[in-house]
């Protein structure tokens, strides 16, 4: 099959979609399919029939998405900024207010701090015990009581 300027619209279209699905999700997945249909539209150009544009779009899209993506995020992935909050996890705090999940209540102080709290199980802590701080939830000290 020769070069038609049908087959030039279709890589056309193919390459305008996957731009703007890159656009709207940032997955880094849209854009290797771009490539692929510039891969393909050259293989077009080239008078290569349209089942061999169709292989070279499927195969060099596949790489790329395969080979590519991972380093790509990599770099550019959102890397998780530290905060002091994070800080805490793995200290002993003193409970403040009697923490219970089931009402939903509960705080602990921790480096002159009041965090409200939640356990790690549904069992009640009372008022003076010690316990770790395991996990931050928003704004909640996610603990443990210490094993004595």
């Amino acid at each position: 099959m020769m070069f038609g300027i049908d087959s030039l619209y279709i890589w056309l279209a193919v390459i305008i979609i996957s731009v703007a699905v890159e656009a709207f999700t940032l997955t880094l997945c849209g854009i290797w399919f771009a490539a692929g249909g510039v891969a393909a539209l050259i293989a077009a150009s080239l008078s290569v029939g349209l089942m061999g544009q169709w292989i070279v779009f499927i195969v060099f899209s596949a790489l790329l998405l395969v080979l590519v993506r991972p380093l790509c995020r990599r770099f550019l992935g959102s890397r998780q900024q530290a905060t002091n909050a994070d800080r805490i996890i793995g200290q002993t705090a003193v409970v403040t207010e009697p923490i219970d999940n089931i009402l939903e209540t509960g705080a602990v102080k921790i480096n002159g701090k009041i965090w409200t709290a939640r356990s790690t199980t549904d069992a009640q802590i009372a008022i003076g015990t010690r316990v770790t701080v395991v996990e931050i939830r928003g704004v909640k000290a996610i603990v443990k009581p210490n094993q004595l």
